[in-house]
């Protein structure tokens, strides 16, 4: 068979959102080359052939997350509400604190002091996983032909990131790492800071996380903590959608093992981890248990999963 282009309407709704999201990012936020090179890939996947096509709107929900999360940049949290920086700090120590030496640590500070490099190595590793993890665990629902689950999974990961980001504006707040380094006064435009994470940077040598939170445009939005949601999300996925053991201890594994090391670093307090956690119960309860009983929706997602589906 020869080229199939899509269809005029199908066709105006891609070119309308790539021409607007590019409109907006650069009048507000700056245009990087990263942004060409995305519309440029998302484009050609759409008009390459019916089945990238199809590919294309079924992560549809990554794209859109990816968008939002660059978006935050429109209107900082900080200027939203006030920053927690020591509310949050005396809430851990009161929670969760460790004695060391005769005096109350907060689990960051205590870790600070207790280092060894099989875990500097493995914190490394588990933060490298906290979103291409999820993102091949869905692609893997996806071409195994499970689309229901597939697009089930995406959308809550996808609500799970706006559900994590309205918090960051009702709540902003400071990680650990940034009262150690700057103590307890909330300074906009602080740049973002590897933590703990630098251990592995100079273990390896690859200067992977120095490259990430350099280029974090604000690091008052460490609560929830969505590193400890996204393969969380695909975990307990990976129960509903009753996929291979193999699938489930690794997530299971790599989702503790994110927890652990989102505090490990000082990147999170407890008390952010067990809001990732809370954000992605409620994500799923909201749409397992509420969206998908009404009958508008569970049409909708069966549109959407016939249209998707690779036939």
């Amino acid at each position: 068979m020869g080229y199939q282009a899509p269809k005029l309407k199908e066709t105006l709704y891609c070119l309308i959102a790539l021409v607007v999201w590019l409109i907006v990012t650069a009048c507000f936020i700056g245009f990087r080359p990263e942004h060409v090179v995305m519309a440029l890939v998302i484009a050609g996947l759409f008009f390459a052939a019916p089945s990238t096509r199809r590919l294309t709107v079924a992560i549809l929900p990554f794209i859109i997350f990816g968008i939002s999360y660059d978006w935050m940049n429109l209107l900082p949290n900080y200027e939203v509400n006030p920053v927690d920086v020591g509310g949050l700090y005396s809430a851990e120590k009161g929670l969760f604190g460790i004695t060391s030496g005769g005096v109350l640590l907060t689990p960051n500070e205590f870790w600070a002091a207790h280092r060894c490099a099989f875990m500097d190595f493995m914190s490394g590793i588990f933060y490298l996983c906290w979103v291409p993890l999820p993102v091949f665990y869905g692609l893997w629902l996806y071409f195994t032909g499970k689309t229901e689950w597939y697009l089930h999974f995406a959308l809550v990961f996808l609500l799970v990131n706006l559900l994590g980001f309205a918090g960051y504006y009702i709540h902003p707040a400071a990680p650990p790492w940034y009262v150690s380094l700057h103590g307890f006064e909330a300074v906009p435009g602080t740049p973002g800071d590897v933590a703990g994470l630098g251990a592995f940077d100079r273990m390896t040598g690859l200067g992977i996380f120095d490259a990430l939170y350099a280029r974090n445009a604000n690091v008052f939005a460490a609560m929830p903590s969505l590193h400890s949601a996204y393969t969380f999300v695909a975990f307990l996925y990976s129960l509903r959608a009753k996929s291979g053991l193999g699938w489930k201890i690794v997530l299971a594994i790599v989702t503790l093992g994110i927890w652990f090391t989102a505090v490990y670093t000082s990147h999170h307090y407890v008390l952010d981890v067990l809001g990732g956690i809370g954000v992605t119960l409620l994500g799923y309860i909201l749409f397992e248990g509420v969206f998908m009983r009404i009958p508008g929706f569970t049409r909708w997602i069966e549109r959407y999963a016939a249209y998707v589906s690779r036939r």
